[in-house]
C-alpha cells in the first residue's frame, strides 16, 4: 500500500460519493465496475460543459487501481480537461478515498484517462464549439 497522502487536491472535486454495502463484493471491496462507472460520469461532466451537449464515450485510454476502496469510504473524484481535437475532449481523472473518521486518511486509489466525443441530436460526431477566451 502506499503512503496515505495528507489532503485532497487544492479544488473542489468534479463528483463526491459515498461507498455504499450495495456497491461491495462479499468481503467489502467495492466493485472495480462500480469505480469505473463513476469515473465516467465524473469525466463527462466537464466534457459536457465544454462541448456544450451531448457527448458520448469513446476510450478509455488507461485505468489504474492503486488501492482498494472500502464499504464507507467517502469517494472524490478530481478532473482535468487535458486535449481536445475537433469533436473530441480527453479528460484525466484522479480517484482519492477519505476513510476512517475516527482516524482519518485520505488515499489516491485510482487515476484515469477518457475520451469523449461531442454528439449532435442524431448521435453523430459534431464539431466542438468555439471557447468563451
Amino acid at each position: 500500500m502506499s503512503t496515505p497522502v495528507t489532503a485532497l487536491p487544492d479544488r473542489q472535486p468534479t463528483l463526491r460519493v459515498a461507498a455504499m454495502p450495495s456497491d461491495a463484493n462479499y468481503t467489502g471491496d467495492i466493485f472495480g465496475g462500480w469505480l469505473m462507472g463513476q469515473v465516467d460520469v465524473a469525466g463527462s461532466i466537464p466534457a459536457v460543459h465544454r462541448a456544450k451537449g451531448r457527448v458520448a464515450t469513446i476510450a478509455v485510454n488507461s485505468f489504474v487501481f492503486k488501492q482498494p476502496i472500502f464499504v464507507g469510504d467517502v469517494v472524490s473524484f478530481y478532473t482535468e480537461i487535458v486535449k481536445t481535437g475537433t469533436t473530441s475532449i480527453t479528460v484525466d481523472v484522479e480517484v482519492y478515498v477519505q476513510r476512517d473518521p475516527e482516524n482519518p486518511t485520505c488515499h489516491k486509489v485510482t487515476e484515469a484517462q477518457l475520451t469523449y466525443v461531442a454528439v449532435g441530436e442524431d448521435r453523430k460526431p459534431r464539431p466542438l464549439p468555439a471557447t468563451d477566451n
